[in-house]
């Protein structure tokens, strides 16, 4: 059975879905998170919903095939038929791990009331927090339990390259299992930052939220490291 974790894990070795212009529906990974990945020219659609519906529907998208399930009409449907809903269209990145220690001057820490942890906590399940200098780094297990990583640098040291350190130090933190970043398309600034530490872009994403979820339902299972 094709599932959206194997999908992941091939991509993060290199291996993509055949670039043949369709669209593979897989369950969703935990009911907590359902949503659209794009690869080039193959999609991965992860949801509940009857697969029929997401091809006929596909289908009426007036764009490019190739486009479908990243246009604001499909995605709108699914949000209406879900009862969901999306933040943003985010490109997908992962970084291979890496050997050694960081070299930056990194304090573990439980801070619960930062902004940035507070929404990892809720997007993401064994959330790590690390402290630097001027920054915040993020570790936890997101989408079918695949290694996400989120930093925060400080207005008045940002510039200084601490945003690359803190993505590179991610590598290096990551018990030896790929670690992988959703940034929005938008931000230049940021996927600046992870192409430098290394990280690869392999698909652009957008991840439908079910907010009506309390924080205990939201768990993902416990997935094998392959």
């Amino acid at each position: 059975m094709v599932t959206l974790h194997g999908i992941l894990d091939a991509a993060a070795r290199g291996v993509f879905p055949p670039p043949d212009g369709s669209t593979t529906v897989v369950p969703q990974p935990s009911r907590r998170d359902a949503g659209v990945l794009a690869f080039t020219a193959h999609s991965v659609v992860f949801t509940d919903e009857d697969p029929q519906w997401v091809h006929e529907t596909l289908r009426t998208v007036a764009c490019d095939p190739l486009a479908a399930t990243m246009n604001a009409r499909f995605l709108a449907a699914l949000m209406d038929r879900t009862g969901r809903r999306s933040d943003t269209v985010d490109v997908l990145t992962v970084g291979s791990p890496l050997p050694g220690a960081p070299p930056l001057a990194l304090r573990r820490i439980d801070d619960p009331g930062h902004p940035r942890v507070a929404g990892s906590r809720e997007r993401r399940d064994e959330v790590r927090v690390w402290s630097a200098d001027g920054g915040l780094l993020v570790l936890g297990r997101g989408v079918a339990g695949r290694l996400e990583v989120a930093v925060e640098v400080a207005e008045g040291v940002r510039h200084r390259g601490l945003g690359r350190a803190l993505v590179r130090a991610a590598r290096q933190l990551s018990g030896g299992e790929p670690v992988w970043a959703q940034v929005s398309a938008g931000n230049a600034r940021s996927l600046r930052a992870f192409q430098a530490a290394g990280y690869l872009p392999v698909g652009s994403e957008v991840l439908l939220s079910d907010r009506r979820l309390p924080p205990r339902q939201r768990k993902t299972p416990v997935w094998p490291r392959e």
